[in-house]
């Protein structure tokens, strides 16, 4: 017997299974997964498609998460290295604007999220509706994802705080053991909350943070995502669209 989902779990799966109905096709044979909590509904949409359509197809992974769900789905695990141009690429999102740009970095895969969202043809996220703002910075408090060599995490503190207008950040700290959080890459991670008026322009933020020396990748995705949707407490689904189109599917009954 099928566990019964909660509103909130339907929402999340409805807003998955139309994405990957909408963007994941038969002919598609090069897919990224990334990471959250919708994407595992995202892996079960796809396999559901049937092994004749995925035979042929390549999953490409973020991080540890969408790897062992790959893995554990029994597609086929295939390297950026192998496949640097995507069909399209389905990934999670930590907060999503009225202009489709992303905060991205809450799991520090953003350094690989955002390759494998630039080597997609069509890049797709997939959340909930508490990462549907119109600023970024509304509705998720951390604030801006800064990986950065840990050589250089002194100096890049340093050099946001003399900044004209300086953010309040830290050192991402591990939870389960004695240390800062250490990326798939080996980096540290720097969480910045810079002041609203910042968050106003995310692509000339992004390009003032990336000047920086020492940093690797900075969590906001800007200019790259076609399409969001969005799983919503009542069980529907907001779709937000690349030149502003939002729509609404229906909660099913």
């Amino acid at each position: 017997m099928a566990a019964v989902l909660s509103p909130i779990e339907a929402s999340k799966q409805l807003a998955a299974y139309t994405a990957v109905d909408t963007h994941v096709l038969p002919e598609h044979k090069l897919i990224g997964i990334g990471s959250g909590s919708t994407v595992p509904y995202v892996v079960d949409r796809i396999v559901a498609q049937g092994p004749a359509v995925n035979r042929d197809r390549v999953f490409l992974a973020t991080g540890f998460q969408s790897q062992q769900l790959i893995v554990h789905a029994g597609l086929r695990l295939g390297d950026i290295e192998q496949f640097p141009e995507l069909d399209v690429t389905i990934d999670g999102a930590d907060e999503v604007d009225a202009d489709l740009n992303c905060i991205k970095g809450g799991g520090a895969c953003h350094l690989r999220e955002k390759v494998l969202a630039e080597a997609a043809k069509t890049f797709v996220v997939v959340a909930d509706y508490r990462k549907n703002s119109q600023l970024l910075g509304t509705n998720y408090a951390p604030g801006v994802p800064i990986e950065v060599s840990p050589f250089a995490m002194t100096s890049l503190l340093r050099n946001l705080a003399a900044l004209p207008l300086p953010p309040v950040a830290v050192l991402r700290m591990a939870r389960a053991k004695a240390g800062p959080v250490v990326t798939d890459n080996g980096n540290f991670v720097v969480d910045a909350v810079f002041p609203d008026g910042e968050m106003r322009d995310p692509v000339a933020l992004l390009h003032k943070i990336k000047l920086l020396t020492g940093v690797v990748e900075v969590g906001l995705f800007c200019g790259i995502v076609k399409a969001a949707y969005f799983g919503n407490q009542d069980g529907s689904v907001t779709v937000k669209k690349e030149g502003g189109e939002v729509s609404t599917i229906a909660a099913a009954p």
